[in-house]
């Protein structure tokens, strides 16, 4: 008779049942890690990594105000552009909302053709410039504005 290896021995578990055991395992670290422990549930790869740039001096922080007054703290590279912000922008909202189990769909074609980003009196219209050729840094604000239509 041969005798069952160790590996044989441990039950098979699907892919999704062993994702989600490490979804709780690393749920379960972040909550009593006191370093870790302001992070929301289900923090993603990509707001690790940011958070950890921050710290390093690497991203900087930008507060997007919305017409409404509700603001979004975007972290962001800080060599980056105004494409670059728009994207950190949508990932923001997009994650913001599944947390609060809504189930919106942006059209984020019609939100940039409808609003310009701005700060310190300069629409931000070139996606390719830098945020810093425009003067953005590390806890500045800036904002959505209404673009006017020209006839």
């Amino acid at each position: 008779m041969s005798e069952e290896t160790e590996e044989e021995k441990r039950p098979q578990l699907s892919h999704q049942e062993a994702l989600s055991m490490v979804e709780k395992g690393i749920s379960r670290i972040i909550a009593t890690d006191p370093l870790l422990a302001d992070l929301p549930d289900g923090v993603t790869l990509e707001e690790l990594n940011s958070l950890l740039a921050l710290e390093q001096g690497r991203a900087m922080t930008l507060f997007v105000k919305r017409a409404d007054g509700l603001v979004y703290d975007i972290i962001i590279e800080q060599k980056t552009n105004v494409l670059d912000l728009k994207k950190a922008i949508r990932r923001y909202v997009t994650t913001k909302l599944e947390r609060e189990g809504k189930k919106r769909t942006i059209s984020w074609r019609y939100v940039w053709r409808i609003y310009w980003l701005y700060f310190e009196g300069q629409k931000l219209m070139n996606d390719h410039y830098l945020l810093k050729d425009y003067g953005i840094g590390n806890n500045s604000e800036i904002t959505f504005i209404k673009r006017l239509r020209v006839k």
